[in-house]
């Protein structure tokens, strides 16, 4: 029989187990952390840039965000065909993508009347910082971006577009801004929590739901209210209409993570539009499926008359080359920025047309 001494020394030795394996998995959650979140993002993929929109102008503007950095954004606008903006589309871009990933978006805003404010958040492209530093970041520099577009445009009405983190930092960003006239957020989710749920599975498979306690805590203790308040908090603190689109595909945020959440509290309120889509996926969500299937088919052509083997490993490389030399030297410009979903972003526009008072 053991003695209670015994019996002491085992509870000892359990606790100091548990303990040491909680510290193993905060430490742990912060090392998963940082590599997600500190470090920098910098466009290197193809894009477009202002000079492929005839019409579209840009206007270069800095202001500071929450730890003295300097953040880049630019107003984009259509002189020729907007003598009266009926207001400002603030745009907030997703995670590892600056603003010129948008610039589609941002010229179809231009061409409905709109001047469009989109700029790059701490860590990414033009903007300051050594990193993006953590989720509820977005919501800060989104925070200081429509603050500094009413000071540009005291006189027009703000409203938001923003995709997965931008859709996050828009829904969220309301609880700050209550009078933003329209946000539309596309494939957002509503925690940061939750994002990083979804994407640690992928580096720490289940081993992420013991960590996610220290997540919590350590973006709490970094960002303070932003992180407490996320998308559902923003949402309540506001009266703001709301688009909420999202794909049922979506592997990146998966739809469970934002639009189910959302429609659960939300679905029956008339202050909130609901778009589910099957098969857009995540990262071109906006953008008209059969278009960027021309696209494809046409490189896929232009591969072809190159005598291309797909099944040849040696041509990995070569394919990421002879993509960059077609995308820069062969693609239409015009095609590939034609891309975006008509209908989508009609209802879009209609949405912040209603909410301004300019249209039924």
């Amino acid at each position: 029989m053991k003695t209670k001494s015994g019996k002491k020394k085992v509870i000892v030795i359990v606790l100091i187990i548990l303990l040491l394996l909680n510290i193993a998995d905060a430490v742990l959650s912060v090392v998963i952390y940082e590599q997600n979140f500190g470090k920098r993002f910098t466009t290197t993929d193809f894009v477009t840039h202002v000079e492929d929109f005839e019409g579209l102008s840009a206007e270069r503007h800095e202001f500071t965000s929450d730890k003295g950095q300097t953040l880049v954004g630019y107003i984009y606008s259509r002189p020729a065909d907007t003598a009266e903006p009926k207001g400002v589309v603030v745009i907030a871009h997703g995670l590892g993508a600056g603003h010129i990933h948008y610039l589609s978006a941002a010229n179809r805003f231009a061409e409905n009347g709109y001047l469009v404010f989109a700029y790059d958040a701490t860590g990414n492209d033009e903007s300051e910082g050594d990193g993006v530093g953590g989720l509820p970041q977005g919501i800060i520099d989104l925070d200081h971006a429509i603050s500094c577009a009413e000071e540009l445009y005291p006189e027009l009405p703000v409203v938001l577009f923003g995709h997965s983190w931008g859709g996050y930092s828009v829904m969220s960003v309301l609880k700050y801004h209550p009078e933003v006239k329209a946000a539309a957020e596309c494939s957002g989710f509503v925690s940061s929590s939750d994002m990083f749920e979804s994407e640690g599975k992928k580096q720490a498979g289940i081993a992420i739901y013991a960590m996610l306690p220290y997540v919590k805590l350590y973006d709490r203790i970094k960002f303070g209210k932003y992180a407490a308040n996320g998308a559902l908090e923003g949402l309540a603190a506001s009266d703001t209409p709301v688009m909420v689109i999202h794909s049922a595909d979506d592997e990146t945020v998966p739809i469970t993570c934002g639009y189910d959440k959302i429609y659960e509290k939300y679905g029956s309120d008339p202050r909130f539009e609901f778009i589910r889509l099957e098969d857009a996926g995540h990262n071109r969500v906006y953008e008209d499926k059969d278009a960027r299937e021309a696209l494809n088919v046409k490189f896929r052509e232009w591969l072809d008359t190159l005598g291309y083997d797909y099944e040849a490993e040696e041509n990995a490389e070569r394919l990421n080359a002879d993509k960059d030399y077609y995308m820069n030297s062969v693609m239409d410009k015009d095609e590939w920025n034609d891309t975006l979903n008509d209908e989508l972003f009609g209802r879009i526009t209609a949405l912040y047309d209603r909410s301004i008072g300019g249209g039924e």
